[in-house]
């Protein structure tokens, strides 16, 4: 499985995109900006884009879905529980001072239960709210990894202080869903450098008292 993440954008959201070798099919998670960089990593690996899953609908996540469906037509998934999330993206953008982006058709619902297929690996998605109400992660058995959107950080875990956080939310989110995973799964988190559940667990100062 071809995995590359590329942090874009002025909050350098990290966008991952999966790749299947055979089928030379793709899945990109979180395009928040710098879509030409993705299109090149697409275009130099000779990738196809079958499905858009956007973790939350923060203008850093969500801002290049948009114009990727545009190129790509592949579908937008994104949680129903954030779709006003991108009714506040003029807002959003007034905070970071830069220019709102188009706002993205989302084409399927993803909640849990919902599972994209990618040669032989299933990328399951899993409702984790907290940081937003809609925010969802994607668990990949057959790869070890979890992208974790905003939800779980190294030593960290997503703010809870914008629309729609809610902090007991966060960490029942964090305690119920994410660590009943492998110890030894590999987490994406949506900003700065991955880490393991295990790690986590034992050395996340927010997470002692789970």
């Amino acid at each position: 499985m071809i995995h590359e993440i590329l942090p874009v954008g002025m909050l350098q959201c990290n966008c991952s995109i999966f790749g299947d070798e055979q089928s030379k099919e793709a899945i990109v998670i979180d395009p928040g900006a710098d879509i030409e960089k993705i299109t090149e990593i697409l275009n130099r690996r000779e990738l196809k884009v079958k499905a858009i899953v956007i973790t939350h609908g923060h203008i850093d996540h969500v801002a290049g879905a948009s114009q990727l469906r545009a190129l790509t037509g592949a579908p937008v998934y994104m949680n129903e529980a954030d779709f006003e999330q991108l009714d506040l993206l003029p807002e959003m953008a007034r905070w970071l001072g830069t220019k709102t982006p188009e706002r993205t058709a989302v084409d399927v619902p993803a909640k849990d239960g919902t599972v994209l297929q990618l040669g032989a690996a299933q990328f399951q998605v899993i409702e984790t709210p907290g940081h937003t109400q809609g925010s969802v992660s994607v668990w990949i058995p057959l790869e070890n990894k979890l992208v974790a959107g905003d939800t779980l950080f190294r030593d960290s875990i997503g703010r809870t202080d914008l629309p729609g956080g809610d902090s007991r939310q966060i960490l029942s989110s964090i305690k119920t869903k994410l660590f009943d995973l492998p110890d030894a799964a590999i987490v994406i988190p949506g900003h700065g450098q991955g880490t393991t559940l295990a790690r986590e667990k034992r050395q996340n100062p927010f997470l002692r008292n789970l």
